[in-house]
């Protein structure tokens, strides 16, 4: 693009194409960082996807592994990553025989019709002492989702209207498998003092920590 505005507007152009890349997934990536344990040195990114999840997981700790089934998807996470180890595989079955401090999950558990045996899963493979952390998607059934649901209508059109709205390149699964109310009574029976909360951007987090 020629430079053929002015200094400041130009320096305000710069700063607009050099913005990073915002969705509704990411939006949330700070949630997940905030509850990684000072002590953490590993972490696996369950359903990778594009990577940037892991890559963000990377300033925290120093051991990140990011697992997605997709070939595609994960060949593009791969490039200039060489810092974080990439595994083509399914989370569910693939032998990791070793655990994780930290094991983050975003958008991901409700592509799986059990959520009970993806819970226990990643519950399995968080350390003990670790912390697990889903943000995930669910389906709305009562009144209290489908108001939260038109407060995310609301600020996904402020929010793509101010940041722009990145569309990543990972399959999709809509709708998902299981309602809000169903993915916390698993929750409660797999993942027993998990903190639980219902947010907008049609989402919720479930962030757990492994007794040791």
């Amino acid at each position: 693009m020629e430079r053929d505005c002015q200094p400041e507007l130009w320096s305000c152009v710069v700063r607009a194409e050099q913005r990073p890349p915002w969705n509704h997934n990411i939006h949330y990536h700070r949630l997940v960082l905030d509850a990684v344990p000072d002590h953490a040195r590993s972490a696996l990114d369950v359903g990778a996807g594009n990577g940037l999840l892991a890559a963000d997981l990377r300033q925290k700790v120093s051991d990140v592994v990011g697992i997605d089934r997709d070939e595609a998807v994960l060949g593009a996470a791969r490039q200039g990553r060489d810092d974080i180890d990439w595994i083509l595989g399914d989370f569910m079955s693939y032998p990791f025989a070793r655990t994780f401090d930290v094991v983050a999950s975003v958008a991901t558990l409700h592509h799986l019709p059990d959520m009970l045996a993806a819970l226990r899963r990643v519950a399995e493979l968080t350390t003990p002492g670790g912390v697990l952390v889903v943000v995930g998607l669910a389906r709305s059934t009562r009144p209290r989702d489908f108001a939260l649901d038109v407060v995310g209508v609301v600020q996904h059109r402020w929010l793509s209207w101010r940041r722009g709205y990145w569309e990543h390149s990972a399959p999709t699964a809509w709708p998902p498998a299981h309602s809000y109310s169903e993915v916390r009574q698993c929750a409660t029976e797999r993942l027993p003092g998990a903190q639980w909360k219902q947010l907008p951007l049609f989402r919720y987090a479930l962030i757990w920590r492994k007794p040791r």
